[in-house]
């Protein structure tokens, strides 16, 4: 059950399907002790555990690249990645100082009459609250262990050409978005997807393409953007309280079901609900994540060169935890784009009620979001974890292993990560509510009764996800999730020239003092 950690053993087999695709065993639960009294949590994973194998196991079929079974989907992101950063000739880097500006307010800025309802920072706090999350927490943490130190290498990597991905998502999000009469705006892979190619003459593909990623949408509301999450959150919770012997241990619904109740009073508000909350929490959440690691990488300051060499020289290592090069890069790759869903189209979502009248402006701010999150935060988890060696102690799994390497710390430290996981579930729960409810609402209509029920099913899988196994929640999360970047990427390389044409004529603009700085007090 989700309050028990994995044992050493059998936590390389729980996470198989990082490496293969492969499904999990039911047989592991049908050969467990009879004796014990079968919990509620337990009926939980025995309904849900070989839905989300399956589905893992569909989703990541591989070809076996050097002995190593290479999933066809992380290449699919990858390759989609090198795409967007050579053809707009690395706006990841040339790009970087301009969005930063743009975040800031010295560019691009909005009048009573600008179409949007949220700012430049309060829409790339929402997108990063859904994208900061347990990812650069327990994901980290399951790279690492799976991969070795070498993992970290490719992470970083992905992060920095999934900011090109970025880049070209949230242009589109924003450019092809819809006012609705009530101010109300909707946006995402949905519509550039659907409005993009019917401008190219492929309508019927862009529906159909528009559709399937909707559906998708809002099952990887459920799944990555919310059971990973109540999960983990609960998982710290007993790490903090006693392990095993926890008064929560067993006990996951209930976690869930208090999370569900502090989830449900936000998202209930809409966007601008929900932009307030993240445009407070994230700033928060990072400082005291981020400050809590800083400590625990002073205290090991002497650890970092060599930890720093481990990263290096294990990225490009034969002898690798996970196969080798192939399957540490793998391990890598899929973590980082787990963490900032470049390619997966929905940092879109949340950038597309911006207020501005430039599209390309919120592509250079969206950019920003993988930078943060995986080159910033995870790297940071990952040195914290191999300085400390938490990664070498068997017998735990994701947020477990960061936790131990908080204790090193203190014992007390861990509470400080408690409140840090609490925070990151919590803001990137309610920000995939809102995107699972953007995509409830392109595929029903306006329908507030259709609407209020997915809420009221989001809500439900919160618990269902403090009640399953970590294995499970990761097969059925990252199934969903990955699943998106079919239609979404396919739809990116079709209008990459539209974004080419929004790019060129900004700075255009910019070269000919169209696009000023802002005065001070404007």
């Amino acid at each position: 059950m989700s309050a028990t950690l994995f044992p050493s053993a059998g936590r390389r087999a729980a996470f198989l399907p990082f490496l293969s695709g492969a499904a999990l065993s039911s047989a592991a639960l049908a050969s467990a002790p009879t004796t014990d009294p079968v919990s509620f949590d337990d009926r939980i994973n025995a309904v849900v555990t070989p839905v989300s194998s399956f589905l893992s196991g569909v989703v990541f079929a591989s070809l076996p690249v050097g002995g190593v079974p290479v999933p066809l989907i992380v290449v699919w992101l990858l390759v989609a990645a090198i795409v967007c950063t050579v053809a707009f000739r690395f706006v990841n880097l040339t790009g970087f100082w301009h969005a930063i500006q743009i975040v800031r307010g010295r560019f691009d800025t909005p009048t009573a009459d600008t179409p949007g309802t949220i700012t430049h920072f309060q829409a790339l706090s929402t997108a990063v609250s859904g994208t900061v999350g347990l990812g650069n927490i327990a994901g980290v943490a399951v790279a690492i262990s799976l991969g070795g130190p070498g993992a970290t290498f490719w992470m970083i990597l992905a992060g920095l050409l999934g900011m090109s991905t970025k880049f070209v998502e949230c242009t589109l999000g924003v450019k092809y978005r819809q006012i609705q009469p009530d101010g109300r705006v909707d946006g995402g892979p949905m519509f550039y997807l659907r409005d993009g190619l019917a401008e190219l003459g492929r309508a019927r593909l862009g529906r159909v393409m528009a559709s399937v990623f909707a559906v998708c949408m809002v099952f990887a509301s459920l799944g990555g953007g919310n059971m990973f999450q109540s999960n983990q959150a609960f998982q710290q919770l007993v790490n903090a309280t006693g392990g095993a012997t926890s008064p929560l241990a067993g006990n996951g619904w209930m976690a869930g079901l208090v999370l569900a109740a502090l989830v449900g009073a936000v998202i209930l508000g809409g966007i601008r609900s929900i932009a307030n909350v993240t445009g407070k929490l994230v700033p928060l959440m990072a400082v005291l994540y981020v400050g809590s690691v800083t400590v625990i990488l002073i205290l090991n300051a002497s650890a970092i060169p060599g930890a720093l060499a481990a990263i290096v020289q294990g990225a490009f290592s034969p002898q690798g935890v996970a196969g080798g090069v192939i399957g540490v890069m793998i391990q890598g790759i899929r973590r980082a784009t787990f963490s900032n869903e470049a390619g997966i189209g929905t940092a879109s979502i949340a950038h597309s009620p911006v207020k501005t009248q430039r599209p390309v402006t919120e592509g250079f701010v969206g950019l920003l979001e993988p930078f943060i999150d995986t080159v910033v935060i995870c790297t940071m988890t990952a040195l914290a974890i191999v300085v400390t060696g938490s990664y070498t102690v068997s017998g735990l799994d994701g947020v477990g292993i960061t936790d131990t390497a908080f204790r090193t710390v203190a014992p007390w430290f861990s509470w400080l990560l408690t409140l840090a996981v609490l925070m990151f579930a919590y803001s990137t729960m309610i920000s995939y509510a809102y995107y699972g409810t953007r995509a409830v609402r392109y595929l029903f209509g306006p329908n507030e009764l259709v609407t209020n029920v997915f809420k009221g099913v989001f809500l439900l899988f919160i618990v269902i996800g403090a009640s399953m196994d970590l294995g499970a929640v990761i097969d059925f999360s990252d199934a969903m999730l990955f699943t998106m970047s079919i239609p979404n990427i396919i739809g990116l390389y079709l209008l990459i020239p539209v974004v080419k044409r929004e790019l060129a004529n900004y700075r255009a603009d910019l070269q000919a003092g169209r696009v000023r700085p802002a005065t001070p007090g404007q």
